[in-house]
């Protein structure tokens, strides 16, 4: 590698305006101020919402929510019934 060619790479502290503090380094050899971070950005916090532009989720339920629907009731009837089944069975294991 060339000497006095590269930028110099320093260590930084990017500061969030949630307060997190990142150690990291960077060549522009300043501290950064950043809007979000990855702990407070609602896509890492969990608390990310659905944006429902026009009712666009509203009406793709309504048309093929039915067909979805059918499907998952009937397998939460099966495994309800099955559930039901294997309770019975333990408890005619306990009664022997």
């Amino acid at each position: 590698m060339k000497a006095e060619i590269h930028p110099n790479y320093e260590p930084i502290k990017a500061t969030c305006s949630c307060g997190n503090i990142i150690d990291t380094s960077s060549t522009t050899c300043e501290d950064l101020h950043l809007d979000v971070c990855s702990s407070c950005h609602p896509f890492y916090t969990g608390k990310q919402k659905i944006l429902d532009s026009g009712g666009r989720v509203e009406r793709y339920r309504k048309r093929f929510g039915a067909r979805g629907s059918a499907v998952t009731n009937e397998k939460a009837a099966v495994a309800a019934k099955e559930d039901a089944e294997e309770a019975a069975a333990a408890a005619k294991n306990d009664a022997a």
